[in-house]
């Protein structure tokens, strides 16, 4: 065969544009047949977790349908062949909840050959948290037969392998709350120092020193004074705080709101 190199410069440019699609990195040769291949379902699951009534508590669904009718589950479903997969993650969590706006990261893959009855599915999870006000306001969508709030200490049996995939969220949770300012969505705007070492000891699992626990707080220059005090009705008044814009928009740099 000829080689382009050496055609008139008038054929080698006609032959190139004759074989230019070949050259693109999306073309699909005619001998390929996805069919070929094993195609395994995609799905996406939201753990989900708030601070509500001194406790952290994470949302689950009630299943309406096989497979694990009426068991409860983390939000979740099949990804649309349209959609990223933050934005699928968003709306099974709407459309199974009514909860909108939360920040959400990817946690991990999940996997396992046998974690699904149907099919082969590979479950793609996202840690979200959730303030108190758009918390409060959750309803069952067409998905669900039930939703609502559980204590993390307290949780039901769980469909699919839903148990180990809130082990991993809740073990972001820990880390993100000991190394960043992610506590500030799930406190008030304003709290005292009491009630963000309460909120510290909910996520860990465990008592703080008070004293050492101020220090280090105030010392880490991510909180600050806001001039105003809560009146208790036996103590005098405590000092309120809120985050400060700088960590707050540096956590929005991290992972940004989607």
């Amino acid at each position: 065969m000829t080689s382009i190199t050496w055609l008139h410069p008038v054929l080698r440019t006609r032959r190139l544009n004759e074989t230019s699609h070949l050259l693109h990195p999306r073309y699909v040769p005619p001998t390929y047949n996805p069919a070929d291949y094993d195609r395994p379902s995609v799905t996406v699951d939201v753990a989900l977790f708030a601070y509500l009534d001194n406790d952290l508590q994470v949302l689950l669904v009630r299943r309406k349908k096989w497979p694990y009718q009426d068991y409860w589950a983390i939000p979740g479903g099949f990804i649309a062949l349209d959609e990223s997969l933050e934005q699928s993650a968003l709306r099974e969590l709407n459309e199974e909840t009514s909860v909108g706006h939360v920040y959400l990261e990817q946690l991990y893959t999940f996997g396992e050959p046998d974690r699904d009855p149907r099919t082969r599915v590979i479950s793609v999870a996202y840690l979200a948290l959730a303030g108190a006000g758009e918390a409060r306001d959750v309803r069952a969508g067409d998905d669900a037969a039930e939703v609502r709030w559980w204590p993390t200490v307290n949780l039901p049996s769980l469909a699919f392998d839903h148990d180990r995939i809130l082990r991993f969220a809740y073990g972001r949770l820990r880390w993100k709350l000991e190394t960043t300012a992610l506590g500030y969505l799930l406190l008030p705007e304003t709290f005292t120092l009491s009630e963000l070492q309460a909120l510290y000891e909910v996520v860990l699992g465990e008592r703080l020193d008070k004293r050492n626990f101020r220090r280090k707080k105030l010392a880490a220059g991510v909180l600050e004074e806001t001039g105003e005090y809560r009146n208790g009705s036996l103590r005098r008044p405590a000092r309120l705080y809120r985050f400060s814009a700088a960590a707050i928009e540096l956590e929005q740099a991290r992972r940004r709101f989607p």
